[in-house]
């Protein structure tokens, strides 16, 4: 075991909140069309799975950010990126909480993923 630096951690924390927070809504998306709260009970159960495969995708990515592997570094960038238009969205749709504290995680994730420390943790030769 290697000693792991406060970025790693950070990012891969970053990841897993993300990622379990995608597992939440859908499921919660799953739950209220089963329940019959969904208009598009089609549509739902898109949503439902949608959520369900994005978020444990985001918790192997967050596994190998902790693990330092390489490979993980690229897909968590990106999901970082594809955060902001989103919080963006949430923030001028009147979300202000949600929008506010997506944009603090994709800042603090892509911080943390691209931070010197990360990287040669990383980048083991």
């Amino acid at each position: 075991m290697f000693n792991r630096p406060v970025t790693l951690i950070v990012a891969a924390a970053v990841l897993a909140a993300e990622g379990l927070t995608a597992i939440a809504l859908g499921g919660y998306a799953g739950v209220q069309t089963v329940a019959g709260g969904a208009t598009a009970v089609g549509d739902s159960i898109v949503i439902s799975a949608l959520g369900l495969v994005v978020g444990a995708a985001l918790l192997w990515v967050a596994w190998g950010v902790s693990s330092a592997a390489r490979w993980s570094r690229a897909p968590g960038v990106v999901t970082q990126i594809f955060s902001v238009p989103v919080g963006v969205s949430l923030t001028q749709s009147g979300q202000y909480v949600p929008g506010a504290l997506l944009l603090a995680l994709a800042a603090a994730g892509v911080v943390a993923l691209l931070a010197p420390p990360t990287t040669r943790a990383m980048i083991k030769d």
